[in-house]
């Protein structure tokens, strides 16, 4: 049975942050990825794409959920998204991955998901700021992306190791094709 990747989206979602990981997912068989939205209806990316999800959040079962990625979208931080708060809270209960960038890592600490587990986000200091429910401080990891158990999270300029904790946590390549196609991306550089 193929591992399912589910990635919600939302109008003003940053399409740049999932744009190095989707195309990989997408191409490996062994995965479904699945782009699902509050109501299933079309919506537009910050960038201006008009994208139609094939599902509605009311019809997904967490069940089925192995990866849950959230992109960044000031929505986030402006806390105008709240249709996923239950089943981020139910995912995350069930020990199931979260994958979180830029502004919906400041979502997750809305949440409290952040308080016990290492993450990163876009800054402490703005962190705490938007997000005064947040109890984190103290696991709070300044790099690029972070990864601790069934939690992914990263700065909103680091869509490329984003990615890369990922594609690891999903074991989609091993560890030498995972550094070939970071290098690749990240640095221009390819070895064979």
């Amino acid at each position: 049975m193929k591992k399912k990747v589910y990635v919600f989206l939302f109008d003003g979602f940053s399409d740049w942050e999932i744009s190095y990981l989707t195309p990989e997912i997408n191409k490996d068989e062994r995965f479904d990825l699945i782009y699902f939205s509050a109501d299933g209806k079309a919506i537009t990316s910050m960038g201006g794409m008009t994208v139609q999800p094939s599902a509605s959040l009311t019809e997904l079962n967490s069940n089925e959920i192995n990866l849950l990625v959230l992109p960044g979208g000031t929505a986030w931080e402006q806390r105008a998204i709240t249709s996923t708060d239950q089943l981020v809270k139910d995912l995350f209960e069930k020990g199931k991955t979260i994958a979180a960038i830029c502004g919906a890592t400041v979502y997750l600490g809305q949440l409290g998901i952040l308080d016990k587990l290492n993450h990163t986000s876009i800054d402490l200091n703005y962190l705490k700021a938007v997000a005064p429910e947040y109890q984190g401080s103290n696991s709070y990891q300044n790099k690029l992306a972070e990864t601790d158990k069934n939690l992914i999270t990263a700065n909103g300029i680091a869509p490329i190791e984003f990615a890369r904790e990922v594609f690891r946590t999903l074991g989609l390549k091993n560890d030498s094709d995972l550094e070939k196609w970071f290098q690749l991306f990240k640095n221009g550089v390819w070895s064979e």
